[in-house]
């Protein structure tokens, strides 16, 4: 016999249980699934052929031989091989202990013993399906990395959050206007400009950056401006400063925040007048340069605290593009990082191939407060450091301490992965319960019992 219930676009997932009382009490328990429900062998393959669920519940108990393993085991095999994805659990009360082993070592996700407590075979099932979906993710990117997924010629990226952003910079490209990028640190708003600069109508020209916060303050007049010679001692021939290395392109204005008051002065006369004096020089000299700037500070609250003026402000942010930070671009950690492992292994040690499951999931699930840059060097220590051909998470340094012991009671460990799991979601959310049941693919009243089980509060 099977049923599979009414779709509605759910993760499919098939009970093979030969016990019709205990068909229905698992059925009815799990209605955030597409349930399919198969008692024998025979309708159990059928079902993976045909709908490809991605967890099976398997009773290793099946007829012609319900009161041994020898059918389950033969179902479990087959599944296997038809679908190597499929994360199958399985459950019987005869051997427990040795059947266990037998599973897991023949590739079942886990295993629970009869009589079967619904809550704690709720929990494996939501693991199961939630480990699946990171698996299948990964396989996505594996198969990306070895596209072109590099968007204005200069960044790789494959979420839709930053690929919102490229096609904001590929519009305003052509339009000359001053353009100010916003983001953390290390989120790559030099490789955006450059992009910019390359998208637009000055890309025949040259593209100059300079970094306002890395030059101490009694120099960067010089640098921006420059200077003639015999200005100031040291000055020994006339020097152009980046404005006018820029004409014709573009010039980047990294950490525009750090330009101090008396500067900014004589920026905002340069992008009004679009004429410049060097130092200790009277003539006037026109550039024509397009300015594109960045910096992480608040230059709305500098504003009102008087560190930065507000009509240099207006000036250069004709349009404004706020770049997310990496842990708000779905996907881009694991993209990256396989693109950096490329980049490194080939030039530091050609062993290494590729992850482990756990780096993997380390990756997906760590904040990364440095942004790209923190992945970056992350990456490029953790291929240096690899004995074997994958890395793994303790090569990232980034398995926590309860990770790198072992776990001995299984139960605690997925009830302590689900607190992980609602606390991330919860902080990501801003407490928003109908989003957060959402992100955790669960339903409300699923997610107010686990809340109440783990004693968490909102």
């Amino acid at each position: 016999m099977n049923a599979p219930m009414k779709t509605d676009g759910k993760a499919k997932l098939l009970i093979v249980e030969d016990d019709e009382g205990l068909q229905r009490q698992l059925r009815w328990a799990y209605d955030d699934y597409e349930v399919l429900v198969a008692s024998d062998r025979a309708a159990a393959l059928d079902l993976v052929r045909a709908q490809e669920p991605a967890v099976v519940t398997l009773d290793l108990g099946l007829p012609p031989d319900p009161d041994g393993v020898s059918e389950g085991f033969a179902t479990l095999e087959t599944i296997l091989s038809l679908k190597p994805d499929t994360k199958v659990i399985v459950a019987s009360g005869h051997g427990a202990r040795a059947s266990a082993l037998r599973a897991i070592g023949s590739g079942a996700y886990d295993f629970y013993q009869k009589p079967v407590d619904i809550d704690q075979l709720g929990l494996i099932v939501r693991r199961a399906f939630q480990l699946h979906d990171i698996e299948a993710e990964n396989r996505r990117l594996e198969e990306r990395v070895g596209e072109d997924r590099t968007v204005l010629g200069t960044m790789i990226t494959a979420a839709p959050e930053m690929l919102k952003v490229a096609r904001t910079i590929e519009r305003v490209a052509q339009a000359g206007v001053s353009v100010m990028l916003l983001g953390a640190s290390g989120t790559g708003k030099e490789l955006l400009a450059r992009g910019l600069h390359r998208a637009s109508n000055r890309a025949g020209g040259a593209f100059v950056a300079i970094n306002c916060a890395a030059i101490p303050e009694t120099l960067l007049e010089a640098e921006l401006f420059g200077y003639e010679r015999g200005a100031f001692t040291g000055a020994i021939k006339t020097t152009e400063g980046k404005i006018e290395l820029a004409e014709g392109g573009t010039l980047f204005l990294d950490e525009v925040g750090d330009i101090p008051l008396p500067l900014q002065v004589k920026l905002l006369r340069f992008l009004q007048e679009r004429v410049i004096e060097r130092i200790g020089g009277r003539k006037a000299i026109p550039v024509d340069t397009r300015i594109v700037c960045a910096t992480h500070q608040n230059l709305e609250t500098m504003i009102k605290e008087g560190g930065f003026r507000e009509d240099l402000y207006y000036r250069l942010a004709e349009i404004v593009v706020r770049i997310p930070s990496l842990a708000e671009r779905h996907g881009d950690a694991t993209l990256l990082a396989k693109h950096f492992l490329n980049l490194f292994a080939a030039e530091m040690n050609p062993q290494v191939k590729g992850f482990t499951p756990g780096a993997l999931a380390a990756i997906n699930d760590w904040r990364w407060p440095g942004n790209v840059r923190e992945l970056e060097n992350r990456m490029k220590r953790a291929v240096i450091m690899a004995d074997g051909k994958l890395i793994t998470a303790e090569d990232l340094d980034l398995a926590s301490a309860d990770e790198r012991g072992l776990a001995v009671n299984l139960k605690a460990a997925r009830e302590e992965a689900d607190r992980k799991a609602i606390r991330q979601a919860l902080a990501r959310t801003e407490n928003n319960i109908s989003s957060t049941a959402k992100l955790l693919g669960i339903s409300r009243p699923t997610l107010y019992d686990l809340l109440k089980q783990y004693d968490l509060q909102p």
